[in-house]
Order: C-alpha cells, then structure tokens, then sequence
C-alpha cells in the first residue's frame, strides 16, 4: 500500500497490508497475552503509560513533521494535536485509580457489596485519520489501563502515524502480545468484522459506523460509533465584541481545514449584527495563508483526501444554483496536491446539502434569523447531534436555547474544543457511547456486583 503525501502527491512510504491470515495470528496472539496483562496491577499498568506520555513529548517535532506529510494539515496544527493527546493521557493516568478501583456500596460486619470493574478482553479499534493522536488515546489508553488487549487499525491515511504509536508503547512497556496494528484499508476492516473481537470501537462517518454496527450485531459485544455532525452555532444580537466572536467562529469552522467531527458547519446570525458579523468573518478568513503544510504561518494545508473535494464542489454547485451567495473561494485550488479555497456562503437555507451534509472540509454556509427562536428551530433541523454552540452576553439566554437541542455537547461562547473530563458523546446519526471522563474509562469494562455476607 502506498502512503501518499496529499500536499505534494508523493510517494513517502509504502507498507504490506494485512491479510486474513496475518491478522488472525495477531488476534490469536492477542488473546493469549490478555490475560496476564489484565493480571498485572492497574498501578503497573499505569507506569507503563507514563512513559508512553513521556515519550510522546521527547518524540513530539519527529512525529509531527511525519503526521504532517501523511495528512497534509499544518505543522503547528500537528504539534497542537500530539500536545493535546498528552495532556488527555495525563487526565487519564490521573483519573484511572478513582473509577476503575473496586466501588463499595455497602460496608458492614455482616455485609460487604462492591462493584468491580474487569477488562473486556481484546477490543478492535478501527480509527480515524483527521486526528489519529487525539482520537487513538481516547480509545487505546484507556483501553490498556483497564487491562485490555487492542487490535488497532489506524486509517490508510494515517497509517505511518498508527505505527509511530505501536513503536511507542512497545518503547514504553506495554508487550508485543497487548498491542497489535492492522495494517490497510476497507478490505482489512471488513476481515476485521469477520473475527471475534470483545468488543468495536469506531471514529469515522455516519455511513460506515452504521454499516459495522450492522454487522457486529449478532456478536453480542460492546459496539461504541463516535461518528460525524452537522454542528450549528447561533450568534445572537446581544454579542459585543463582534470582531472576536467572528475570528473565534472562524476557526472553529475552518481549523484543520474544516476536517473535525465537530467543526462549525452551520452558522446562524442574529439579524441585527448579521451585517457586521459577516464582514469581520470573511476579513478574518480571507487573512489566514493557504499554502504547503510545513511553510511557516500557513494555515490552510491540504486536504488528506482527494476525493472529498468532489463533495465540497458539488456543495456549492447546488446553493449557488438554488440562490446562494459565493463570497469567497468555491474551487479547488489549481496546484499539486489536494487543495481548496476557504469558502463562505451566504443567502442559503436549510434545505441546501451546505446546511444539511456533512462537509468535512474548507466552507461554510451562513443564515440570517429573526430570533432566538427560528435559531433555535434550525439548529435543531438535522439528522446528527454531536455539538451546538450560543454566542452571548447571557449565559441563560444560550442555556435556554442549547437545552432544546439533542446533541451531546453545548458550548457558550466558545465552539470546537474538547476536554478530557468530559463525556464525548454522539446522538442519533452521531453515534453512541461514550469516550473521555470516567464514562469513557469505564466505556472498556465490564461491571461485576459483588454480595460478601461474612
């Protein structure tokens, strides 16, 4: 399989995938190094990920440059991300003992009942490429510290990074038998699906999440999907500082080249600062440096897939034909690698694909409303429902609104970040269970109650 640089077109590296045979010899030996894993003490486990998380900052520049040529986004935007996997590592190593430690209920002379939280056993990870550090740790750490063994499939786009942290954690500690890679595209997957596995753990879209869950069903195991969205963002008319909330929003729409689960993708205007809104915007879009990954100040880098500029042009080709307004970009970029404008879009309604699909890239459509409540209305009006975000004055005006909206996030007045204490969760077409805080450490057990009667 080759590895291809989507900034240059590049041939960087080329790697053998796995096949049936291979991967079952890797489950098998899995299975067999499990045990004695999940039979060490959660403290020595812990230590091990210590210096996984010690490694990953000596190793920060060398990983960096490395995701950067596989996945085309920005330098600094890859030091940001391995930073940011560190600092969700230390939340866990911090947090691990507190929820994963027996859990007394009941404590007499007669009567001890208790909770115990026990691995699942060998868990198949089939990961992302957008941020392979951040999405990986949210599953395989806390996966290994409660004991389990992981089968873990990077993405074909990221597939030299997902090596990067084999090398790691077998630097680290953690053994040969614990941690397995599988290497290559759909067709591993689908050989991944075939095997039995304790249970799934899925980062992708809303289309292959169904289709595995479909399809792991009848296995009767634990199946997590942290899936796509569509989220929206309200700007309401009581907001001060336009210029800050326009830069803010911007970025929350376009970091990473518009390439998150929960990127703004939907932006919804207040009428009365609709005007002044939209000019800060675009002045603050049309300041940011489109260019190769690693110049410096750049930006906007390349999008990892080329495929998804096919779905971007005809976004726009739709509004544009259905009345919208093309202040900015709206073309790929005529250079090599997998370039596109930074795209803003005006005059666009909720039944346009921009305001409903997935985009997963450089645009954006904006909507002008009335007021809180035909803001609210269309927030509401898709399909996913993994964030939503109220900028304003009053926490209770945007407490009041995100209320009413069934994603697993709300933000006021901040947009497109995550932290490791708290429950990242998708619902409907965002998927279901949860990664991160103590639910997502225990998302990777089993409970057993225990009745002691002396």
């Amino acid at each position: 399989m080759n590895i291809v640089n989507p900034a240059t077109e590049e041939i960087i590296a080329d790697v053998k995938e796995d096949d049936s045979k291979t991967l079952a010899h890797k489950r098998n030996l899995l299975k067999m190094g499990q045990k004695n894993w999940a039979g060490r003490s959660l403290q020595q486990r812990l230590a091990i990920i210590v210096q996984f998380y010690d490694l990953l900052e000596v190793e920060t520049e060398r990983l960096a440059q490395l995701l950067t040529s596989e996945v085309g986004k920005p330098l600094q935007q890859s030091r940001n991300e391995i930073n940011g996997a560190r600092t969700r590592v230390r939340w866990m190593l911090d947090n691990a003992i507190q929820y994963l430690s027996h859990e007394i209920v009941t404590d007499t002379p007669e009567l001890k009942e208790q909770i115990s939280y026990e691995p699942l056993g060998v868990i198949c990870n089939i990961s992302a490429w957008n941020y392979p550090y951040l999405v990986g740790v949210n599953v395989i750490i806390p996966a290994l510290i409660a004991g389990n063994a992981v089968m873990y499939k990077p993405s074909e786009y990221a597939t030299l990074t997902g090596l990067e942290i084999e090398k790691l954690l077998k630097q680290a500690g953690v053994p040969d038998e614990v941690f397995k890679v599988a290497i290559g595209g759909r067709e591993t997957g689908e050989h991944l699906l075939d095997m039995n596995f304790d249970g799934y753990f899925f980062t992708g879209s809303y289309k292959t999440g169904k289709y595995i869950y479909e399809r792991v069903a009848l296995k009767m195991v634990p199946c997590q999907l942290e899936l796509g969205g569509k989220d929206p963002l309200y700007v309401a008319d009581d907001v001060k500082d336009i210029a800050s909330v326009a830069a803010g929003t911007a970025d929350g729409v376009f970091y990473n080249n518009g390439q998150s689960c929960c990127s703004v993708e939907r932006i919804y205007v207040h009428e009365k600062v609709y005007d002044d809104y939209i000019a800060a915007f675009l002045k603050e879009v049309q300041s940011w440096k489109v260019g190769l990954p690693t110049d410096e100040g750049v930006y906007f880098g390349a999008l990892t897939r080329k495929e998804q500029i096919a779905v971007l042009e005809q976004q726009v080709k739709e509004a544009l034909e259905h009345g919208a307004s093309l202040l900015t970009g709206g073309e790929r970029i005529e250079r090599k690698g997998n370039y596109f404008e930074p795209t803003v879009m005006t005059n666009v309604t909720n039944h346009m694909k921009i305001m409903q699909e997935e985009s997963f890239g450089p645009i954006i459509g904006i909507m002008k409303v009335h007021d809180d409540a035909e803001a609210t209305y269309l927030m509401q009006d898709t399909v996913y429902g993994l964030t939503a975000a109220v900028y304003s004055e009053s926490r209770e005006r945007a407490e009041t609104i995100l209320s009413q909206i069934d994603s697993g996030t709300g933000y006021w007045n901040c947009c497109d970040r995550v932290s490791a204490g708290l429950p990242w969760t998708g619902r409907r077409h965002s998927g279901m269970g949860t990664t991160l805080s103590h639910q997502g450490l225990r998302a990777f057990t089993k409970t057993k109650a225990w009745h002691l009667r002396s």
